[in-house]
This record gives structure tokens, C-alpha cells and sequence, in this order.
């Protein structure tokens, strides 16, 4: 079964917005970490703004306006939400990655849009809720079934050789490791984990992922320093440097300001108590749909 799926990336509130995520099916676990599905109703002339740090990954995205593949982002983002409406999303695991580009470096920070009308068709079908009165839970998992399908469907048409398989294997766990926080604090570190070289460790990111080894560690701090600040907006920023691998608390700052536009006190303070964010990253709402790479 795959981990229950969490809200880290996500974080400033979205009110009149729900989120519904789902774990992947097991025969799809390895390829898909989970499904999220978000919808939203705002007021005439209301927008809410959302910030985003999202997971060091790529995601399939479904939209009213179509679908495509969001890939991994190097910074924070801001979403607006206004109006109606909603996404259905599969967050990919590095194996399932491949089943959708052959080049996820090429959309770090970018999205491309993928050809597949008849899921785009079934999902709206989905979303339209069918018969009157029928279960929004039901409706949800409709849809977000219909894109697993989809998975499933790529993932027996693809010519997969054996070492592949097992690189894919391979770059889950290099994730896992990283997301788990468990003792590696350098590429080095985790390249004695997985015992490969740091430049096997390299290839496997860039090919599977789209990131190098040290921006998915970076990731990792700062979505779990931006978490415990939100939680304890006084704690001791020292220790939570000290215990997240961060050079000193200097350095938890600097990285923090980088990446989130404010210091960590300042973000713990303006978030402190509020729920998370409704739209997973990789959802692009039509108040800030923009231009990007491949789109």
C-alpha cells in the first residue's frame, strides 16, 4: 500500500476550497504516490491567494482546460484561486515519471501538455457529477480512478527493459530516503544509503526526477522547517537548524528567505493555526494560468 497521502508542499490557506487526496492503488504505487483532487467556489471578484512549495516531483494534471504534465519546481509559487473550479492530479513517483517524458529536466519549472482527449473527456464526464444528487465523494474517485486507468494504460505499453525497472526501483528509494529525513545530509550521505557513487546518485536524479541530489535535500528541510514554523511559531530556531541538517541558524534563514520571501519567524507567525492549502502543486488554477515552457 503506498504512504497516506499529506499536505507538506502546501502552505497558506484557501478557505471555501476542499481537497481530496487518495492513496494509489498498490499495483500502482510504484509509479504513483498519490491522487488529489480540488475544488473550489469562490464569490464574484474574490480571489485567494496560495503558496506553494511543492514536492521534488512531477505531476499529471487534470483540468477543465485540458491535461498536462507539471513538472518539478525549484522555488516556491503563488496560486490565485477565483471562481469555480477544480483539478484531478496524479503526483508521480521517480519510476512513473518516465512514463510520461523522457527529459524531466526539461520541465523543471515547466509543464508540457500531454495528448490524451479521451481521459480528458472521461474525467470532465466525471467532474459533471452525472446523475443529480449524486455522491461528491463518489464523483471524486470516479475521476481520480480514471486517471490511474491512464497510468495503468501507459505503464503496459511501455517497452520497459529490466534495468530500467530497477533504476526505477532505485530512484523511489533515493526519494524515499530524502523525504524520510532519516541521517542524509549531503549527496555523499545518500549515495552511501542507496550504495551507489555520487555520480550514479546524479544520473538517477537527473533522470528520474529532473533534480540534482542537493536541491531534493534542500526541498526536504525547508518544507519540513515551513511545517514545524506553522506549528510553533517561537520554537527555538536554533535546534530546528541544528536538527535539520542547516549549518547554523543563519543559514535556516537564508535558505528560508530564498526560497519563501520571509524570514522563518515571519512565516510561522502570518500562518500559525491556519489549515493547509486545497490545491496540490501541479494544479494551475484559471486565475494564474500563464504561458510556460512546452505549453
Amino acid at each position: 500500500m503506498s504512504e497516506p497521502p499529506t499536505t507538506r508542499g502546501h502552505l497558506t490557506p484557501g478557505p471555501r476550497a476542499t481537497v481530496t487526496r487518495l492513496p494509489a492503488p498498490d499495483d500502482v504505487a510504484h509509479l504513483v504516490r498519490q491522487l488529489w483532487v480540488p475544488e473550489w467556489e469562490l464569490p464574484p471578484g474574490e480571489r485567494v491567494e496560495q503558496l506553494v512549495l511543492g514536492y521534488p516531483a512531477s505531476n499529471v494534471v487534470v483540468e477543465p482546460e485540458g491535461v498536462a504534465l507539471h513538472g518539478p519546481t525549484t522555488r516556491a509559487s503563488t496560486r490565485v484561486l477565483s471562481g469555480r473550479g477544480w483539478a484531478v492530479g496524479a503526483l508521480l513517483r521517480p519510476a512513473g515519471v518516465l512514463l510520461f517524458t523522457d527529459s524531466p529536466a526539461g520541465l523543471l519549472d515547466a509543464s508540457a501538455p500531454l495528448e490524451a482527449p479521451d481521459l480528458h473527456r472521461a474525467v470532465l464526464e466525471a467532474m459533471a457529477g452525472g446523475a443529480p444528487g449524486r455522491d461528491p465523494a463518489a464523483r471524486r474517485e470516479r475521476a481520480a480512478a480514471l486517471l490511474v486507468d491512464h497510468v495503468r494504460a501507459r505503464a503496459r505499453a511501455a517497452a520497459v527493459s529490466g534495468d530500467a525497472v530497477r533504476d526505477g526501483v532505485l530512484a523511489n528509494r533515493m526519494v524515499d530516503l530524502v523525504e524520510a529525513g532519516a541521517g542524509a545530509r549531503s549527496p555523499e550521505d545518500l549515495a552511501r544509503e542507496l550504495h551507489v557513487s555520487v555520480r550514479s546518485l546524479q544520473r538517477l536524479a537527473a533522470r528520474f526526477v529532473g533534480m540534482p541530489p542537493q536541491l531534493l535535500l534542500r526541498r526536504r528541510r525547508l518544507q519540513e522547517a515551513a511545517e514545524r514554523m506553522r506549528a510553533d511559531p517561537a520554537g527555538d530556531l536554533g535546534a530546528l537548524a541544528a536538527e535539520l541538517g542547516f549549518a547554523d541558524q543563519s543559514h535556516l534563514t537564508r535558505e528560508f528567505r530564498s526560497v519563501l520571501g520571509a524570514t522563518p519567524r515571519g512565516y510561522g507567525r502570518s500562518r500559525a493555526g491556519q489549515e493547509q492549502l486545497p490545491v496540490p502543486q501541479g494544479a494551475v488554477t484559471p486565475a494564474t494560468r500563464r504561458p510556460r515552457a512546452g505549453m
